[in-house]
C-alpha cells in the first residue's frame, strides 16, 4: 500500500515543497510513496507582480511540470485537516465535499492581507494581494477615464508605506497616464503611520525611496492612518479629507487561516512556529513552509519574512525533510543566512539591498535591470524535464549567493 505525502497549496512554498520531495524519493528509489498537491488551481501565481500592470499574465501552469516528475494534482479548495485522523476535507472543483487521508503533511496555503473592520474599507478599498483582487484594481483605473475629469479621479491613495504599498505607489504614476493620457495631472499619496518616507525598512534605503519618490512625484502623508474610506476619497486619523476615486490597501498580512487547526504555537501574524527541518513544534507529521512557518533562517535571530525569496527556500527545505521523515532518512536543516532585497521604484529604477539592515548596493537602472531578471525568470518554476526540475528542486542551493 503506497504512503501519501500531501501538499496543501501550489504558491512558492508549496510548489517547491512538491518537487523537493519527489526528488528525494527518486533519489532513494522509492515508488512506494505518492507526492500530492491540493490546490484550486494547477498553477503558481506569481504574487510578487501584483503591483504591476497587465496582471492577468502573472501566473505560469504547473501541470505538465508536475507530470514530469510525478506529482499528482488534485483541484479543490482545502476547508478543514482533522490533526487526529491525518484527513483533510476539501471542496473539489464540482462542488463536492471529498477527503484525502496523509501520512505526511506540507502546510504551504500562504498568507492574505488583514483588511481591518474601518468604515468603508470592504466595500470601497482595493488591493493587489490576490490576482483576483489585483485584476479587479486594473479593470478600474483603465475605467477611470470614462469618469469626468477630477482630482479626485487623478488621484490613488496606497494605505501603507511597506514593500507593497513602496511599489505599488511608485508604479501608479505610470498607470494613470496610461491610463488617462501623458498630459494628466496625476497625483499618488501613500498614508503611512511612519515619521518618515520608507523610514520602516531602514535608514539606509529611506533616502534612496524618498529621491525616487519626489521625482516620480509620489507624495508622502506621514504620521497618519486611514480612518474610514468612501467612494470618493479617504478620511484619516487626524480629521484630513483626500479626494480619490481609488484607494489601494497594503497593510497587514496574516498566515491562512488553516494555521489555526493545527496545534502548536504561532506568532503575530499567525504563522506556525517550527524546528530547523521545518516540522510543526508538537507534531509529528506536519510540516509548514512558506508564509505559514515561522522559521529561523540562521543562528543570529533572524526568522524568514512573507516573501517569495524567503518561500522558495523554505518549500525546498520543506519538500526534501518531509519525504526524508517518511523514508527514515537524514533530513537538511533549513537555513537562510543571506538575506536581500530589490524594491522596485517604477519609472524612476529600483534599489537592491544586502543583508538584514538593507545595505544599498545598486540603484536606478542597475537595479531595475537586476529586479526585471528576478521577476520574470529567476522565481519562475522550472521547465517541464525530471532533471531539470530535480536539480533546481535541491534544498542546498541558495535561493540569493
Amino acid at each position: 500500500m503506497k504512503q501519501h505525502i500531501l501538499v496543501l497549496g501550489s504558491g512558492f512554498g508549496g510548489m517547491w515543497s512538491a518537487l523537493s520531495a519527489a526528488r528525494l524519493l527518486d533519489q532513494e528509489g522509492r515508488v512506494d510513496v505518492e507526492v500530492t498537491v491540493l490546490a484550486p488551481a494547477a498553477e503558481l501565481r506569481v504574487r510578487p507582480r501584483f503591483y504591476e500592470s497587465e496582471v492577468h499574465q502573472m501566473k505560469a501552469p504547473l501541470a505538465e511540470l508536475f507530470a514530469a516528475v510525478g506529482v499528482k494534482f488534485i483541484k479543490g479548495m482545502a476547508k478543514t485537516i482533522d490533526v487526529a485522523g491525518k484527513r483533510v476535507q476539501y471542496t473539489d472543483e464540482h462542488g463536492e465535499e471529498v477527503s484525502f487521508s496523509y501520512d505526511k503533511l506540507v502546510l504551504a496555503t500562504g498568507s492574505r492581507v488583514v483588511r481591518p473592520t474601518l468604515a468603508g474599507v470592504s466595500e470601497f478599498a482595493f488591493d493587489v494581494d490576490q490576482i483576483e483582487h489585483a485584476m479587479r484594481l486594473e479593470a478600474h483605473i483603465k475605467a477611470l477615464n470614462t469618469l469626468p475629469e477630477s482630482a479626485a479621479r487623478n488621484t490613488v491613495v496606497v494605505a501603507g508605506g511597506g514593500f507593497t504599498g513602496i511599489e505599488t505607489a511608485t508604479e501608479m504614476p505610470a498607470r494613470l497616464r496610461a491610463a488617462l493620457g501623458n498630459d494628466a495631472r496625476v497625483k499618488v499619496i501613500v498614508v503611512d503611520r511612519g515619521e518618515q518616507a520608507g523610514g520602516s525598512l531602514g535608514e539606509e534605503i529611506r533616502p534612496v525611496i524618498a529621491e525616487a519618490c519626489a521625482e516620480l512625484g509620489v507624495e508622502w502623508c506621514l504620521n497618519a492612518g486611514v480612518a474610514a474610506v468612501d467612494a470618493d476619497g479617504v478620511t484619516l486619523t487626524d480629521g484630513r479629507r483626500i479626494e480619490a476615486k481609488t484607494v489601494v490597501w497594503t497593510v497587514g498580512v496574516r498566515a491562512n487561516a488553516l494555521t489555526e487547526q493545527v496545534p502548536g504555537e504561532r506568532d503575530a501574524h499567525g504563522r506556525l512556529h517550527v524546528d530547523e527541518h521545518l516540522k510543526v513544534i508538537g507534531q509529528n507529521d506536519i510540516f509548514a513552509t512558506g508564509d505559514t512557518a515561522y522559521a529561523a533562517t540562521d543562528d543570529l535571530g533572524n526568522y524568514a519574512l512573507m516573501t517569495c525569496q524567503h518561500a522558495i527556500a523554505l518549500g525546498r527545505s520543506a519538500g526534501n525533510n518531509v519525504a526524508a521523515d517518511l523514508l527514515g532518512v537524514t533530513p537538511i536543516p533549513y537555513s537562510q543566512p543571506k538575506y536581500v532585497t530589490c524594491l522596485d521604484l517604477g519609472a524612476w529604477g529600483a534599489v537592491y539591498t544586502e543583508g538584514w539592515d538593507r545595505q544599498v548596493k545598486l540603484v536606478r537602472e542597475e537595479a531595475k535591470s537586476l529586479k526585471t531578471q528576478i521577476c520574470t525568470v529567476w522565481i519562475y518554476p522550472p521547465a517541464a524535464d525530471r532533471a531539470e526540475a530535480f536539480a533546481a528542486a535541491d534544498p542546498l542551493i541558495p535561493v540569493v549567493a
